[in-house]
């Protein structure tokens, strides 16, 4: 039994997080770096740790997070060159073009284009994406940021071709590997897209209602009347989309990879739902529209004016919308006419491109083990054994035989994100300068989640591994000490919290990844503690991370900005409470029916 000194000290990092990002609103990028000097602390001065092991310790999380950013710049270099192309423009207008009612645009673009964002680069991107494109079609800057956070939330958990699973989940519970192995007889990659599945089960019932939820929030807040009704009118259509997503994002989570379900859920989900109101169904008999723009109070507006032909170029999308000046000054790069011109099959076949190379070096046994086996030379030195060739490692980092770290470069979804982005080069007809930008703006973008990352992954390496350091005062980890005495203080009620959990940590750091690579090892030995499925548990920290973005608070500066409405941030905050207590409430209900009725006997 830990003393509560002991438990303090396995909590200060933790706290020092807390009271940097949400006491004092420091950006990660100050924050963490604190944040992981307090871990060091702790684990010299409490856990006896030598300064060499927490140096490697350090390290581990340093070359996990390289990793992390290989996706990350992959996935932004192919968004970006589609929008430098025009190509993500003709998207936009694809789904806008639709219908003029904003209850509908709504689903189309705050629902199915940002859950494809999400699924497709994640890190944020898709509510400073699709807000400015939604106030470019005349929605109030702060209607525009609510939808876009909101209608996201689903495709969280795979964000980034599902860096929140393949990084956020396996990584940290590489750890705990002979557990894994020994009781669940699976490997740990085996373990988290199992991890994965269970997620999407939780987040297909709740999260299908996710359109009407955003749709009613802009109708009920931002309508003449304080009414619902609007809402209501077009819940077949809401609830019709929900379930078109949420089918394959299931199936796809279930039978296929981590990977894909919010990249099949939106483009599968969109295309079925456009098909339906283009033949006739689900179109509202009278079209909806927000208040005449002089009845908008102030706080509904930001400096960028609603409706603007400009607003396509807000910062965050990038030169695709015209001969407008850009929002932040700069000069577009294509115009409307090229855009215009562009089927919506050749917009889409990067993307469609990705897919189908993820699909074949997963399906492919001897693809996969190639990319992950195929050529590898170890060097062996005097603080570890490098490995080089597919995979780029470090084994027993400074000599300590626990410490290892290591880039699957090739088979991770970063090296075959930026081979569509060169595949889309000639597709577009792209030109130098236009391919430097989006390489550019990609590069620009990865400064920041850089430095967060790096630090905020070394602290956690040091809370996991301070535990096995030879000698080591308490054979905890710090992460298990505070598992165990949660599990304690909670008992069989623990499974109600578990998403919470995640959503705190995603909350505060603005990231499902870094919460999941954070709170997987404590929601795993949580479980184990109380004698629980850690999968179904483990799965809702997955999808309590995607919750916490609601509220996040770097996601929600980022959105404002791209709308020239920062200074709102208390205001979006307070008013996705409400998605988020519907998602907190019935996730922890299924999570508690799953672990104690439906699924008991699950690893």
């Amino acid at each position: 039994m830990a003393s509560p000194l002991e438990l303090v000290a396995a909590a200060f990092p933790l706290l020092v997080v807390g009271a940097l990002l949400v006491g004092l609103l420091w950006p990660a990028t100050r924050a963490m770096p604190l944040a992981w000097i307090a871990a060091l602390v702790v684990g010299y001065a409490v856990w006896g740790n030598s300064v060499d092991y927490l140096v490697g310790a350090s390290l581990v999380g340093a070359i996990t997070a390289l990793e992390i950013l290989w996706i990350v710049f992959g996935a932004l270099v192919l968004l970006y060159t589609l929008m430098q192309a025009g190509a993500f423009d003709r998207i936009n207008r694809g789904f806008a073009a639709v219908s003029d009612d904003r209850r509908v645009q709504v689903v189309l673009l705050a629902f199915f284009l940002a859950t494809f964002i999400e699924g497709a680069a994640g890190f944020g991107t898709p509510a400073a994406v699709v807000a400015p494109l939604l106030l470019a079609l005349g929605f109030p800057a702060l209607a525009a940021v609510i939808a876009a956070l909101i209608g996201h939330i689903i495709a969280v958990t795979y964000g980034a071709v599902g860096t929140p699973i393949i990084v956020g989940i396996e990584t940290p519970l590489r750890a705990y590997e002979d557990a894994i192995v020994a009781d669940g007889g699976m490997t740990v990659a085996e373990y988290a897209a199992e991890v994965a599945a269970w997620a999407a089960t939780y987040h297909t019932l709740v999260g299908f209602a996710m359109p009407l939820f955003a749709v009613g929030m802009v109708v009920y807040f931002f309508g003449e009347e304080r009414s619902i009704e609007p809402a209501l009118e077009v819940a077949p259509l809401c609830l019709f989309a929900g379930v078109a997503f949420a089918v394959p994002y299931w199936a796809s989570a279930w039978f296929v990879t981590p990977e894909f379900p919010s990249l099949i859920g939106s483009m599968v989900g969109g295309a079925v739902t456009v098909a339906a109101l283009r033949a006739g169904y689900f179109v509202p008999d009278d079209e909806w529209e927000f208040p005449p723009r002089e009845e908008w109070p102030a706080h509904w507006l930001g400096t960028i004016e609603p409706g603007s032909p400009s607003e396509i170029d807000a910062p965050g999308v990038g030169g695709a919308g015209g001969d407008a000046p850009a929002a932040d000054g700069g000069t577009p790069s294509t115009s409307v006419s090229a855009a215009g011109e562009m089927s919506l099959l050749r917009a889409w076949s990067p993307y469609v491109f990705l897919v189908l190379l993820l699909v074949v070096t997963r399906v492919s046994d001897t693809i996969s083990e190639f990319l992950t086996e195929g050529v590898i030379v170890p060097i062996e030195t005097g603080v570890g054994e490098f490995v080089v060739g597919v995979v780029l490692a470090w084994n027993g980092i400074l000599g300590y035989e626990n410490l290892e770290a290591g880039i699957g470069w090739l088979n991770v979804p970063g090296f075959w994100l930026i081979l569509s982005a060169l595949v889309a080069i000639p597709l577009f007809g792209m030109s130098r300068r236009q391919v430097r930008d989006a390489w550019y703006e990609a590069g620009e973008k990865i400064v920041s989640p850089f430095i967060a990352l790096v630090f905020v992954i070394a602290m956690v390496q040091v809370m996991i591994n301070a535990g096995s350091y030879p000698g080591a005062a308490i054979e905890e980890s710090m992460i298990e000490l505070l598992a165990v005495a949660t599990a304690d203080a909670t008992g069989a009620a623990y499974p109600t919290i578990a998403a919470l959990i995640g959503a705190l940590g995603a909350a505060m750091t603005g990231s499902n990844t870094v919460s999941n690579i954070t709170f997987s090892g404590f929601q795993f030995t949580a479980a184990r503690e109380l004698g629980l499925s850690t999968q179904l548990i483990v799965g809702a920290q997955a999808v309590g991370g995607a919750m916490g973005n609601l509220v996040a608070i770097h996601n929600v500066v980022a959105a404002l900005a791209t709308v020239g409405l920062v200074g709102q941030e208390g205001r979006v905050i307070r008013l996705n409470l409400i998605p988020l207590a519907y998602y907190a409430a019935f996730v922890g209900f299924w999570v508690l029916l799953f672990v104690y009725a439906l699924v008991p006997g699950a690893f």
